[in-house]
């Protein structure tokens, strides 16, 4: 799996502790790290519709989970079940993650 996401969004931030506390890792592409991971990320904005409400809201859609095959997700545990994790817990102390 590969996630969309950047060091000053604090949910990608509680993504990343997550991944360290439960010990996974995914294809984690920063896209304010470049030009070439920000125009990757926002040519895949543009052309799913997972992104239409997030965009409409103002937002700007990160982390946002690929799987392998192309299909994409905004919500964390539908990509936490796509690579064998459980669902996230209530004591796990992520906002985002709830």
């Amino acid at each position: 799996m590969k996630v969309y996401g950047s060091e000053i969004c604090g949910d990608c931030r509680e993504f990343k502790a997550l991944m360290a506390q439960r010990g996974f890792t995914v294809d984690y592409v920063d896209i304010t790290e470049s030009v070439a991971n920000l125009r990757a990320f926002l040519q895949l904005r543009d052309q799913k519709a997972v992104f239409a409400e997030v965009k409409a809201r103002g937002g700007i859609g990160i982390p946002a989970f690929v799987k392998d095959d192309g299909e994409v997700t905004l919500d964390l545990n539908t990509a936490l079940f796509w690579i064998g994790q459980a669902p996230v817990e209530e004591n796990e102390g992520c906002e985002f993650c709830k």
